[in-house]
């Protein structure tokens, strides 16, 4: 197959999924009583305010989001993982989300979600939607178990860019390798990589993304 010259990137996270999988992947481990409901809620909605009004520290989030991965065996996290799946991430799945990531696969485009969601909780939801590579916050592993603790830059607002470009790198690419590149996204805080790709795509947008794009004549679209 030819090396593809053109890239789709794709936010996940109320993008290609119609909720929030780190949310849900918390109110899983509630519902089986590993999260104290109260105090995880109190906090949880401290940092989507923040994060909503693009003020959110990622590496405070993280502590806090990271955390509950540390306390059980990877085998059992991952057993937990396959349940997660069935009941809370399939029915958010947009099935024209799919559709989407279909269309750009069967035109031979390097496709890649771009989340600032950790490794572990997305990669088998990039698996089950078909995409081949996933720019996540990928987590710290000692003796075989997560600490807690991410690794490397998280791709939040511009980490987003960081970590392209370092996986670009990685490849002999940068965004100037290709004739065209999408970015799909939802959100705001997604705009210092939103502004640098040839096709700035807002899906179901935020009202500040819906403004900006509006005012800059990117394309507006629902995958609902």
């Amino acid at each position: 197959m030819a090396e593809a010259t053109e890239l789709a990137l794709f936010d996940l996270d109320y993008t290609l999924l119609s909720g929030d999988s780190d949310y849900e992947w918390a109110q899983f481990l509630i519902e089986r009583g590993m999260l104290e409901r109260a105090e995880y809620e109190a906090k949880n909605d401290h940092f989507f305010r923040q994060y909503k009004e693009g003020r959110l520290d990622i590496h405070e989030f993280l502590d806090f989001q990271l955390a509950p991965l540390a306390r059980h065996p990877r085998e059992e996290l991952d057993r937990w993982h396959a349940e997660f799946m069935r009941v809370k991430i399939r029915p958010i799945v947009r099935a024209k989300g799919k559709d989407l990531v279909r269309k750009h696969l069967a035109e031979n485009h390097l496709c890649a979600i771009v989340t600032s969601t950790n490794a572990f909780i997305t990669g088998p939801i990039a698996r089950e939607l078909g995409v081949p590579h996933l720019l996540a916050t990928e987590l710290e592993v000692r003796d075989g178990r997560f600490t807690g603790k991410p690794s490397g830059t998280p791709p939040f607002r511009q980490g987003k860019v960081t970590r392209l470009a370092e996986w670009l790198g990685g490849r002999g690419q940068s965004l100037a390798s290709f004739a065209a590149s999408w970015f799909y996204s939802d959100s705001h805080n997604d705009l210092p990589l939103l502004e640098r790709v040839t096709r700035p795509v807002a899906v179901d947008p935020d009202e500040i993304l819906r403004a900006e794009a509006q005012a800059r004549g990117w394309r507006v679209i629902s995958l609902e």
